[in-house]
């Protein structure tokens, strides 16, 4: 198994990994979280010896294959299967019905698989890569980011696969739902260390976070024991009589080193400022058609209103026609047939795929946040800049350097510098980390607008959605209701139920004759039926305990603001030196600060139950 053993390593001034290890045991899959920049690809690259560590051992068994996700396109046969078959293992060149499994799971249909590579996207160039190191079947699993490129049915699928599968794998993913459902481990890189621990992403920074804080009470503590030792010494040093208690205490102080305090990690900590507008629709589309090929247009006959407070899912397979829904009602592509009227005081804030190519890479941080607001101060958009963790020189820097994830969060900083009462968010969280999508989720639950988001997270279909237009059976359709009553009503057409033997042990494969074998017992109507039951009572059981959890996160939201406004009252009478007053706010605040913390004990106990109940009845 990987084994990795004191692992150093540093890019100029900046330390990635100080000590770091990580041990592997069979069948470990693991999640490999961390905020962006902290590493995660460098250990990836490190492994495969890409990269070399400035010290450390990193050790696997002899003959151990490790597999990963190869970001370059480079193909030698003249189509999808044929290229497909090179990445079978040695001895199962001929079992073709495997490459034709993974590649039908990943989006690719019996007419795509005949097709040349490179007559595909480039999305779908890296899902053929995919498919190729899913089949190889080696010890080791490494996936960057696999679903960047799938759409929903595809990672519903991967995710599926990954669970059956029983080698090693280490996966890095921004989408927690998909890694907490797939993984038995989760790794996290913190302060140049690597943590593993068996369980959920939650889990291992939940236990961070009550390391970090036992450190920082201890700091204190050891803070304030220290200065009145040092105070001793320093009072009684030159008395006679005191020699033996003085020279005592400077021992103790020799065993109690000064513990660091730890550095404030930065987060993304922002809201999308709300435009106020006092009617009911913002915007009425009626026969809405619009194609690229006149003869296979993406959206025929669509009609839709968004009302003002509305949360709509765009979801489906790519290159069905979400993202050019969006663009058609952001204005950038020209109407073909029927009408879209905005109401006059709609103000959009629009994040597109596309987007961040139009940031000019001559342009500082702040020049670009500026340009989309120019009635702003320079210290508003410094503070935007802040918000967007481009604080001090880091707002200085040019567009042109930056990564992906630094030029999305530019683009969400733009967004945050015009007031908007209409948010049109086209898969926004392709290159945040795990903590950014955290906010971005909440800031648009809090948003007092309207919300059009294009997705293929399922955790953010179920904490966002209340409406959902789903992109399917070549049409575009309207659902009113949530993603889980979706597919309680209707599923997806096009997923296939995996069947016991398709849960797929990769070393003992089924007989090539297998994949003839419809379902034996059931037809796709019982099985959907079954299906639907299994999801209508996994609802009946989780939505109650949904609701009592948001309920208790906005009792929680409402005293912290309470608090807040409290804390900023009690320095007003302290500079006043209302002694009355300061006393009884000093007691309200004590009351509050119990009661939120009561209720996160609260909110953290159905939070487990929930948790335990999903595990119990997720789907296989």
């Amino acid at each position: 198994m990987l084994s990795i053993q004191d692992l150093d390593k540093t890019y100029a001034a900046q330390i990635l990994f100080e000590k770091a290890s990580l041990q592997m045991s069979p069948g470990d899959r693991i999640g490999l979280v961390g905020r962006n920049g902290h590493g995660k690809s460098t250990l990836f690259k490190m492994i495969l010896g890409e990269e070399e560590a400035d010290s450390g051992l990193i050790r696997c068994p002899k003959n151990y294959r490790i597999g990963h996700l190869a970001q370059h396109i480079h193909f030698t046969q003249p189509t999808v299967l044929e290229e497909g078959i090179l990445g079978l293992p040695e001895g199962e060149e001929w079992d073709h019905y495997k490459v034709e499994r993974i590649l039908s799971g990943l989006g690719f249909s019996e007419a795509d698989m005949q097709r040349p590579p490179q007559s595909f996207s480039g999305g779908f160039q890296v899902r053929l890569n995919l498919a190729k190191v899913l089949v190889s079947n080696p010890n080791l699993l490494l996936l960057d980011e696999p679903t960047n490129y799938l759409d929903i049915i595809s990672v519903r699928w991967i995710t599926k696969f990954l669970r059956a599968w029983k080698n090693e794998l280490i996966i890095i993913s921004h989408d927690r739902e998909f890694m907490d459902t797939v993984t038995t481990h989760t790794a996290a890189i913190h302060r140049h260390t690597i943590r593993k621990i068996r369980g959920s992403t939650a889990k291992v920074y939940e236990q961070l976070a009550e390391e970090e804080e036992i450190h920082e009470k201890t700091r204190i503590n050891e803070d304030k024991q220290r200065k009145h030792i040092e105070s001793f010494v320093n009072r009684f040093r030159a008395q006679a009589s005191k020699a033996s208690s003085v020279q005592s205490r400077v021992k103790q102080l020799e065993k109690m080193p000064a513990k660091k305090e730890l550095v404030k990690i930065q987060n993304l900590d922002f809201s999308f400022h709300y435009s106020s507008f006092g009617a009911k629709t913002l915007m009425e589309i009626d026969n809405l058609s619009f194609g690229f090929d006149p003869e296979h247009p993406l959206i025929q006959n669509f009609n839709l209103n968004i009302q003002a407070k509305d949360r709509i899912a765009v979801i489906g397979k790519n290159g069905k026609g979400k993202s050019t829904l969006l663009k058609l009602i952001a204005g950038e592509l020209e109407l073909q047939q029927g009408k879209i009227q905005s109401h006059p005081n709609r103000k959009l804030g629009y994040f597109g795929q596309t987007n961040i190519d139009r940031l000019d890479p001559k342009l500082t941080v702040e020049e670009e946040v500026g340009r989309a607001n120019t009635t702003l101060t320079r210290t508003q958009v410094r503070t935007i800049c802040g918000i967007m963790m481009f604080s001090g020189d880091r707002a200085e820097k040019n567009v042109s350097v930056l990564s992906g994830g630094e030029k999305s969060r530019v683009l969400l900083g733009k967004i945050l510098a015009a007031p908007a009462n209409l948010l049109l968010l086209d898969e926004p969280t392709n290159h945040l980390d795990m903590q950014s999508i955290d906010t971005l989720v909440e800031s648009i639950q809090e948003f007092d607008g309207a919300v059009v988001i294009v997705t293929h997270s399922e955790m953010i279909l179920r904490n966002v959605a209340t409406k959902l237009v789903v992109f399917q059976h070549g049409r575009a359709e309207v659902f009113n209701g949530n993603y889980d009553e979706f597919l309680e009503k209707f599923g997806w057409e096009e997923e296939e139920p995996v069947k016991p033997a398709q849960k797929i042990a990769m070393p003992v494969a089924p007989a090539p004759e297998a994949k003839e074998i419809p379902s034996e017992t059931k037809n796709k109507k019982d099985l959907r039926k079954e299906r639907s039951q299994v999801i209508a009572e996994r609802s009946k059981i989780l939505n109650p305990l949904k609701e009592e959890m948001a309920s208790l996160e906005n009792e929680i939201c409402a005293l912290e603001r309470k608090l807040t406004l409290e804390k900023e009252s009690l320095l007003e009478a302290s500079k006043n030196k209302n002694i009355e007053q300061f006393v009884s706010l000093s007691k309200s605040i004590k009351a509050l600060e119990q009661k939120i913390s009561e209720t996160f004990d609260k909110l953290e106990t159905v939070t487990n139950r929930h948790d335990e109940k999903d595990k119990k009845l997720t789907l296989i």
